[in-house]
C-alpha cells in the first residue's frame, strides 16, 4: 500500500517526494519546497481544465457507443461514419 504525505494541499506518495525532495531537486538550482509549490499552482490551474476534457470524451464515448449499437450487424459506412463523427464534433 502506498503511503502519502501532506505537502501544501497535495497528497503526495511518499516515495514520490523523496525521489525529488533527493535526488531530481538536488543540482538543479530549484528548491524542492518551490518545486512542490509550483506543482500544486500548475495542478489547482489544470484541474478544472482536465475534468471537463475528461467529460467531453465520455460524451464522445457515449455518443459513438449509441451509434454502433444502433447499426449493430449493419455493414460499415465510412462516408456516413466519419459524417457522424464530424457532426458530433469528434472529427474537424
Amino acid at each position: 500500500m502506498t503511503n502519502y504525505v501532506q505537502v501544501g494541499g497535495l497528497q503526495v506518495a511518499t516515495e514520490l517526494k523523496s525521489l525529488v525532495d533527493n535526488d531530481i531537486c538536488p543540482g538543479t538550482g530549484i528548491e524542492a519546497a518551490n518545486f512542490w509549490a509550483s506543482m500544486e499552482s500548475v495542478l489547482a490551474d489544470l484541474a478544472p481544465k482536465n475534468k471537463a476534457l475528461l467529460a467531453k470524451r465520455d460524451d464522445f464515448q457515449t455518443k459513438i457507443d449509441d451509434y454502433h449499437k444502433a447499426r449493430t450487424g449493419q455493414a460499415h459506412d465510412a462516408v456516413e461514419y466519419k459524417a457522424f463523427l464530424t457532426e458530433i464534433g469528434y472529427l474537424e
